[in-house]
């Protein structure tokens, strides 16, 4: 993992087109800015934990629906 300091204002770059911005610090939390593509998906990391778990959990129910099916075939 990169660990990067920065202070108010400051940024990183990722590649051409993505840039991180720090925008504000308030006691222990900071804003951060994301300039990005509108092509690339940004969550923050607990919402897209979630997403892949309901992602795994439909691909399941959808395994278990066609074995169900395919054993009534």
């Amino acid at each position: 993992m990169l660990v990067l300091t920065r202070k108010l204002n400051e940024a990183i770059q990722i590649s051409d087109d993505i840039e991180i911005k720090v925008l504000a610090i308030e006691g222990d939390q900071i804003k951060l800015g994301i300039a990005a593509p509108k092509s690339i998906e940004i969550y923050r990391k607990e919402i897209y934990v979630d997403i892949q778990n309901q992602n795994s959990e439909a691909a399941n129910v959808s395994a278990d629906l066609l074995k169900l099916l395919n054993e009534k075939s």
